[in-house]
């Protein structure tokens, strides 16, 4: 297998090879005004490792998969088109009244909280700029007024007056018969035929969504516009980049959903956190492939700490309403929570607490911290662990940014200590106190929320700053195990090389499956068996249009269900694609019974209620060969054996301990697996550090993985 996968975060770009059964891990400084310059940087390490150039490996890799936070910067930096929306006469207000939600949406609980004081989000298509069309189809997508063609080509050479740069469609109920978005789009081209110069894109929000409500199936048909143009010239870079060199099959992107797809396959919606999520990826095939039970997934990178929870034997969480940014969209997505702290954390002065206050606010990779010497000048996490001890600065990142403790200490002097009445030191312990409570603080909340005690996981610490702050999180939690796993500074990427071809199409509906009131069992199979096979088609497809022969794609079946009225649905996934008979009917019903069951205890089914299916959902996917996990559990304690003589020794401060420690410092190449470390130590490498915590012990195991035990 020889394959390239590139995570590009807000601060790093990471890049993980696979030749020949060598793994290479690199990182460069993201170049956000180039994307492919920070790639092709990244890439020139492996490269160096493997003795090739760069021609000779993208000539001869299988894929070159690519996982960004591109769409997710432009939709924080508020960097978009024009964008002019038809909708159903009648209909104008729906996004911008945003379900009265549009103020909540996207704060944090001290936000939501206090709504009378929240501000609405800036909108990305204008009040003005959103014109109502004559028609309208019932809930069974029957057709009620038919579509005014006239009044159609009136607004969309209005909208196009007014300056609009793409055309975005939601009518209502058009996920149930899309005939009137597909004659507006028919209409837009005759008026503005793709082959002019200045041809206008249009988005039908029935190909974004597939699932009913109106305004979140506009929101999403919005932000995957409002991307479209970012995501589509910079991909196009990245690919064109790729042809320069020689790599001349399609790029493939990572999708949020879990899976991927080739470049001319992908929505910009769909790109959105997709780092983060091939992190949540591997995370799942090292659970499955090593037997580790119930993991939380940890990346803390430069800019963000993203969180993701894999329960036993690799089940993951699906979020079918995410919110992006500040806006509620209706797409399948792998659920994560992200929490605006890194090693780029901005640190300042809390003035009503009188302490310090870390992030969400980022250095980024331009300028950086301040330690980088690139012009930064504010105190930063990473210059924190600087002056603590914690890096090395003349060895960080391999030695290719080294670090000037002066700049560190001026800008947390500048910044703090006059405040704050301390010491330079004082002030980094507490800005590494409060970075670590405030991971901890959103890992205890996302776990608890869902029901789970953390002291049942396993917390699976990567990305460039994992392995250096776990210890101190962890401790907050009393999780007593942490596993940095392989490569863990680039696991993202390896994330991003294991994933799997993926589409997935789904439809919303009104099934019965049990009718209380009638006592009746669901008997219209053939419309059950008609829609499923539709979606697994459209899937298909999508697979076969990126040259997958068809006998290679495969089926997954999600329903969406739930008892009665109830609120809350609950996902059942089917082995069986097909009913016949009462038997088949009466297995779906207990697969939710025992699924609703595991999820809010047993005895709490309803069947009383009545149940009913609101969405069927059909992923269709291909599998590609993926790297293997050894065994990486560690060995038994009589087992072990004692670490080399340390390469060098330096002074460190660690929180709950007023003075320094005399710290040893290994090289992590010289760890051989089933040696331990009781700390405090650093055990560094060109890509990331290890800081074991006094308490704490660390445990080399294979393929390089590393775990920390407390006690």
């Amino acid at each position: 297998m020889r394959r390239v996968s590139v995570d590009i975060g807000g601060t790093f770009t990471d890049c993980f090879v696979v030749w020949d059964g060598k793994h290479i891990e690199a990182k460069a400084l993201t170049t956000h005004h180039n994307l492919a310059l920070g790639f092709n940087e990244a890439l020139s390490k492996a490269y160096h490792v493997l003795g090739l150039e760069l021609e000779e490996i993208l000539s001869q890799v299988d894929s070159v998969r690519y996982a960004t936070t591109l769409g997710t910067n432009a939709l924080i930096e508020h960097k978009g088109p024009k964008i002019g929306m038809l909708v159903t006469a009648g209909f104008e207000a729906t996004v911008p009244l945003s379900r009265a939600r549009g103020y909540g949406e996207g704060l944090d609980n001290l936000g939501q909280q206090d709504l009378p004081n929240a501000q609405r989000p800036e909108p990305l298509v204008l009040a003005h700029m959103i014109r109502g069309v004559r028609e309208r189809l019932d809930f069974q997508g029957e057709q009620v007024m038919p579509l005014d063609e006239e009044d159609v080509r009136t607004q969309i050479r209005e909208l196009v007056d007014r300056g609009a740069e793409i055309i975005v469609v939601a009518l209502v109920n058009s996920v149930v018969n899309p005939v009137n978005e597909q004659r507006i789009e028919e209409i837009l081209l005759e008026e503005y035929p793709s082959h002019l110069l200045g041809a206008i894109p249009i988005i039908l929000s029935h190909q974004v969504a597939g699932r009913k409500g109106e305004y979140v199936r506009a929101t999403s048909a919005v932000i995957d516009g409002y991307l479209h143009s970012t995501m589509y010239h910079a991909l196009s870079a990245l690919e064109q980049n790729l042809r320069a060199h020689k790599y001349e099959k399609p790029m493939l992107v990572i999708h949020n959903s879990g899976g991927m797809a080739q470049l001319n396959s992908t929505d910009a919606l769909q790109t959105i956190h997709s780092g983060p999520v091939s992190g949540i990826a591997a995370s799942e095939h090292l659970a499955m492939q090593c037997d580790l039970g119930n993991v939380v997934a940890t990346d803390m990178g430069g800019t963000s700490y993203d969180i993701g929870i894999v329960v036993e034997g690799g089940i993951k969480h699906y979020d079918f309403n995410p919110v992006i940014d500040r806006w509620l969209v209706s797409v399948p997505m792998v659920h994560l929570v992200t929490l605006g702290a890194g090693g780029g954390s901005i640190a300042s002065y809390d003035r009503m607490y009188n302490t310090v206050k870390c992030g969400p606010e980022s250095a980024g990779s331009d300028p950086g911290p301040a330690c980088y010497d690139r012009g930064g000048m504010n105190p930063t996490v990473t210059d924190a662990d600087l002056l603590l001890g914690y890096l090395d600065p003349a060895n960080y990142a391999g030695g290719s940014i080294p670090l000037n403790p002066r700049r560190a200490k001026a800008a947390i002097e500048d910044a703090l200590c006059d405040d704050l009445d301390c010491e330079v030191i004082e002030a980094a312990l507490l800005i590494r106190e409060k970075v670590d409570a405030n991971m901890a603080n959103g890992l205890f909340t996302e776990l608890r929320a869902r029901g789970y005690d953390p002291k049942e996981f396993t917390m699976l610490a990567y990305g460039g700053n994992g392995p250096l702050h776990c210890c101190g999180i962890a401790q907050n939690l009393s999780i007593d195990k942490i596993l940095a796993p392989p490569l863990s500074s680039v696991f993202s990427a390896v994330g991003a090389g294991n994933m799997h071809q993926l589409h997935i199409h789904e439809q919303s509906l009104y099934m019965v499956l049990y009718d209380s009131n009638t006592r009746h069992l669901f008997d219209d199979y053939a419309r059950f068996n008609s829609i499923v096979a539709e979606l697994k088609e459209l899937g298909t497809q999508d697979l076969q249009r990126q040259g997958v022969p068809r006998e290679d794609v495969c089926h997954s079946l999600e329903l969406d269900m739930r008892y009665g009225n109830q609120l809350v649905q609950t996902t059942a996934v089917i082995p069986q694609h097909e009913v016949h008979g009462v038997s088949d009917v009466m297995a779906i019903i207990t697969q939710f019974s025992n699924d609703y069951g595991k999820r809010f205890g047993e005895g709490s089914q309803a069947p009383e209620a009545g149940i009913r299916i609101n969405t069927i959902r059909v992923a269709a996917f291909v599998r590609h060969e993926t790297v293997k996990f050894e065994n990486i559990k560690p060995v038994p304690a009589e087992a072990r054996t004692a670490a080399p003589a340390p390469a060098s020794r330096r002074k460190c401060w660690f929180v709950g301990h007023e003075s320094a420690f005399d710290t040893p410092v290994w090289s992590r190449d010289a760890i051989e697996p089933g040696m331990q470390i009781a700390g405090p130590a650093i055990i560094a490498s060109e890509v990331t550090t290890f800081l074991v915590d006094p308490g704490w012990t660390f445990v080399a195991a294979k393929q390089g993985a590393s775990w920390f035990l407390r006690g």
